[in-house]
Formats: structure tokens, C-alpha cells, sequence
């Protein structure tokens, strides 16, 4: 089981964050109150959604201190993802 929610991992964090929530969804009520933030950043920022979701700490209500570069680093992924689609068409 371990091995098949990895591969969805690697196939894309929209599909890991769906079957995740499929899987665990007490983690997602943990983590968001409500169910429109979830969504909104899987369309818009999913590997920061699933890099948030995944170092959440609810012990400390919050993210801890090398959590806050995981998230720096996820939001540079997602901002360079959509800076790469743009480079990509104005070069043609």
C-alpha cells in the first residue's frame, strides 16, 4: 500500500493529494478548517498544498521552524512549474 501511494506521489501532487485525502481524510480536518482552501491550492499551488499538508504539526498549532523552508521551497517549485510555461510559449 505504502508503495502504490508513492507512485501517485511521483505521477503528480494533484492525484497524491486526492488520494491522499481519499485515504486519510481525518488528516485534511486536522490540518484545514474548511474545504475550499484544499481545493483552491490544489488548482492553483498543488505541491505547496502537499508539502503543507504533509509538515503540519497540530502539537504546535502550526508549522515549526525548518517547516517554514520546506514551504519556501515548494512555493519556489510551483511559482518555477508556471514560470516555465510561460518561458516555453514566449519562445516559439
Amino acid at each position: 500500500m505504502c508503495c502504490v501511494i508513492s507512485s501517485i506521489f511521483f505521477i503528480g501532487p494533484r492525484a497524491g493529494l486526492l488520494i491522499w485525502w481519499l485515504v486519510n481524510p481525518g488528516r485534511f480536518h486536522m490540518v484545514y478548517s474548511n474545504l475550499l482552501l484544499p481545493i483552491i491550492g490544489t488548482i492553483f499551488l498543488p505541491i505547496t498544498t502537499l508539502t503543507y499538508t504533509f509538515v503540519f504539526k497540530s502539537s504546535y498549532g502550526g508549522l515549526a521552524s525548518l517547516d517554514w523552508l520546506l514551504m519556501g521551497i515548494a512555493l519556489l517549485v510551483d511559482m518555477s512549474l508556471y514560470g516555465g510555461g510561460v518561458f516555453s510559449r514566449r519562445r516559439r
